[in-house]
């Protein structure tokens, strides 16, 4: 009788420090991201969460520990094709239009026509993909520079407050594609200092002044805590100091 090993998690940290100046940003981190999964990183704006996203992504100096993703090692050429990044920063050219900047990021990715019109319509932008980068709300030209991760179909993808500046109707669409994603195989991790969010996520992880104060369920979060309210469980834990 066979038994199938447990996959692997798509990412894996362990013991990372990173440091900026004499200032330690990250304090031995250690944690793991399940394949197939929406993982949310909260915590308070300046906790790190940045940081540690570029570290997965293979775009940050790390001073000791180490960072896996999809096998390799973070940032190795293998995984360009493979992980797809949007900073809070929207990340599109101005003075081209929606389309062309899908377009582009198609080429770069060999995806085909049919892709383009899909990630448009995937951040409901179809209306605007005639129009140029600078012509486009705030909110729009995050979902423009998701919309070019998208076409991509990366294997993981990882969000830096995708969802800052966006009307509730809008958030509500947002999170409905990344559990579609996220059902039909992507990994995902979505960075947040709005604990609301935590309940569209499968894992947790909790972050505060560079350190990681749980990897859980937000059903585990209220059973550690006693609390219903996520933001009050997570202020819970603040409280009593319980780092992990």
């Amino acid at each position: 009788m066979s038994h199938t090993a447990p996959e692997p998690p798509a990412v894996e940290v362990a013991d990372l420090t990173v440091r900026r100046g004499k200032r330690r940003v990250l304090h031995d981190l250690t944690l793991a991201i399940p394949r197939g999964s929406i993982t949310g990183l909260l915590g308070p704006s300046g906790c790190g969460k940045t940081t540690l996203m570029r570290s997965i992504v293979g775009t940050q100096v790390v001073e000791s520990g180490t960072v896996t993703v999809l096998g390799d090692v973070a940032g190795s050429a293998g995984l360009r094709h493979r992980v797809g990044y949007v900073t809070q920063a929207p990340s599109i050219y101005a003075d081209i239009t929606v389309r062309d900047n899908v377009a582009y990021h198609a080429a770069l990715y060999g995806r085909a026509r049919d892709d383009i019109a899909s990630a448009i319509a995937a951040v409901g932008l179809t209306d605007h993909a005639g129009q140029l980068g600078d012509q486009l709300s705030g909110g729009q030209k995050t979902r423009a520079s998701l919309a070019c991760a998208l076409v991509g179909r990366p294997e993981v993808l990882v969000l830096d407050e995708p969802t800052v500046g966006l009307d509730p109707v809008l958030r509500v669409e947002l999170w409905r594609q990344f559990h579609e994603l996220a059902a039909a195989g992507t990994t995902l991790l979505v960075s947040s200092h709005v604990m609301d969010e935590a309940e569209h996520c499968d894992r947790l992880l909790l972050m505060r002044e560079g350190a990681l104060l749980a990897q859980l369920s937000p059903a585990e979060l209220r059973e550690r805590t006693g609390e219903q309210n996520l933001e009050t469980a997570f202020l819970s834990l603040i409280t009593d100091g319980e780092l992990r």
